[in-house]
């Protein structure tokens, strides 16, 4: 196996192995709050937790200190009015 195929395959393994963490969320959120999830995904977001209230759910998505929430409507509020405990 050539040395280029052995990096691409390490390549595929690797962001598999990084999409699985990042989707541990993913069978909570509906189809529009998965589009907007993928979307912040792209961007280097990562779901913190996923906040259910009277059968609607909001994403907290965080980037460093920087937190985005994700509405069931598929919204993404870029300042949204929670606070979040950082360990």
């Amino acid at each position: 196996m050539s040395l280029f195929k052995v990096k691409s395959v390490f390549s595929k393994f690797h962001r598999r192995s990084r999409s699985l963490e990042s989707y541990e969320w993913w069978n909570h959120l509906n189809y529009a709050q998965k589009f907007s999830v993928s979307s912040l995904y792209k961007f280097g977001y990562k779901i913190r937790f996923v906040r259910t209230v009277d059968h609607k759910s909001t994403v907290v998505m965080s980037l460093n200190r920087d937190i985005v929430t994700v509405d069931v409507d598929g919204l993404i509020d870029s300042n949204p009015d929670i606070q979040v405990r950082y360990y």
